[in-house]
């Protein structure tokens, strides 16, 4: 019987070493994200890329609300043009902090996203703030 994990062999040891140490340039987590936004002064804007509607019920704590469907230009003009961006949406079954990073690169904005969006940042024990 053929096993689905080994069947397709492994890259080599460089190439894995590549593949995974590029992503840290695409992405953050949820801890270093909760870690940094303590640091003072802020090195990046974080964007929650969902509905406001989703914000307002709970959001990581000072995360501005931008669904993704709204970055443009005149939203994010401003911010310094050298300003790191994280977007993040609902969890890993959501694509919205992609298409937030995907308008921000588009417009010339460094970004990266936020793996696991507001389910990892629950999953690690960290508290949301809500709109009143």
């Amino acid at each position: 019987m053929i096993n689905p994990v080994t069947a397709i062999p492994a890259a080599t040891s460089a190439e894995a070493l590549a593949h995974f140490s590029k992503e840290f340039e695409f992405e953050t987590d949820c801890w270093d994200t909760h870690e940094g936004l303590k640091l003072s002064p802020k090195q990046f804007v974080l964007l929650d890329v969902r509905s406001k509607a989703l914000y307002d019920q709970g959001h990581v704590p000072g995360a501005i609300s931008l669904p993704h469907g709204k970055i443009v230009e005149s939203k994010i003009s401003q911010w310094p043009q050298d300003i790191l961006f994280v977007t993040y949406c609902a969890g890993p079954h959501c694509n919205g902090a992609a298409r937030g990073a995907v308008r921000l690169a588009n417009l010339g904005r460094k970004v990266k996203l936020m793996a696991g969006g507001i389910t990892g940042w629950q999953d690690e024990g960290f508290e949301l703030a809500k709109t009143q």
